[in-house]
């Protein structure tokens, strides 16, 4: 049995509470809201995020962050934009044998460092493993089978996180690309809300299909120039979960591609679906293609419509007239 204290009371770190609660673990929710500790208190339910999913009385929610004291575990479950400010409000409470375990995906705005990194810069000497691969909250927490990756350069924290929260519904796998499983899990944000765009602007199924197979291909060819290997980016954190953001109707990036397709402002279709990690990833990603002069053309198409007012109808165009070549071109050309 383990404490574990989740950093972010959002749909996902519910879902990863309720695995934990469920395997015996003591577990306890942080957020920075007190309304939103006392609602979860009161209804033991998330109502906006993960409605219908009882959340059991074992699990205890507070606002106070140095309840991290004496944890295991800490797992960051706060968006991407949030996670150096949390993880530098928890610092203080951390101590080298505890666990970090981060399920955030994105790139910092900026630095374009991953999660991983950031973490790393505020805390020096605590393992960090990080979780990710197809997994959305909705059916983690509702015992839908998944199956996600523990990737970390500590193969002893990434072997204990895998025995503290798998069970016959969440199978864990071990990796210890860190790198490719952070770009796979970041960067299939932005080919997401590019499938949500082809389907608000009418497009079919081969068109998505394409969209995917050819995003897949510039996500590996930055990973390998970053030092990732190729083949994790056609495992879970790569190819599974870019086919469930992309496909599934839980994702908000998907959402809010559909409503920017049908007109809708790029802004104000974040405003109107909540935390969209795509749209802030898509920036930081094209910064960091043009950085390791690395050919991204279907996140540049999107950095285009999303930050500098380009008209939604001509990324396609675009794509479609490029110079032809070979399909078994080398991640690194």
């Amino acid at each position: 049995m383990s404490k574990i204290v989740i950093l972010g009371a959002g749909a996902f770190g519910i879902s990863i509470a309720i695995m934990a609660a469920e395997s015996g673990h003591i577990v306890t929710m942080w957020s920075a809201f007190e309304s939103e500790v006392e609602a979860l208190c009161r209804d033991r339910e998330h109502k906006d995020k993960l409605p219908g999913v009882k959340i059991s009385e074992e699990i205890k929610f507070t606002s106070d962050i140095s309840c991290i004291t004496g944890a295991d575990m800490v797992v960051i479950g706060v968006p991407s934009i949030f996670v150096r400010k949390v993880v530098r409000q928890a610092a203080p409470f951390i101590t080298p044998e505890m666990i970090i375990v981060n399920t955030s995906k994105g790139l910092e705005d900026e630095t374009y460092l991953r999660m991983s990194q950031v973490i790393r810069e505020e805390i020096k000497d605590s393992p960090i493993v990080v979780l990710s691969g197809p997994s959305h909250a909705e059916e983690v927490a509702r015992n839908i089978p998944t199956t996600i990756s523990a990737a970390s350069e500590n193969t002893e924290a990434a072997v204990k996180v895998q025995d503290a929260l798998s069970n016959k519904y969440l199978r864990i796998y071990l990796n210890d690309d860190v790198i490719g499983c952070e770009l796979g899990g970041s960067l299939k944000n932005i080919i997401a809300l590019c499938a949500g765009i082809c389907d608000g602007l009418g497009y079919g199924d081969n068109t998505i299909a394409a969209l995917m197979t050819r995003g897949i291909t510039e996500i590996a060819r930055l990973g390998v120039a970053m030092g990732a290997r190729l083949d994790t980016f056609f495992g879970l954190t790569g190819i599974g979960d870019l086919i469930v953001t992309c496909t599934s109707l839980h994702s908000r990036n998907r959402r809010a591609g559909t409503l920017i397709g049908k007109g809708v402002l790029p802004d104000d279709a974040v405003k109107q679906v909540g935390t969209v990690e795509g749209y802030y990833c898509c920036k930081a990603a094209y910064g960091l293609s043009r950085k390791m002069n690395v050919e991204m053309p279907i996140t540049e198409e999107l950095y285009r419509v999303l930050f500098e007012n380009g008209d939604v109808n001509v990324p396609l165009s675009n794509l479609m007239n490029r110079p032809s070549r070979h399909e078994r071109e080398t991640p690194l050309v």
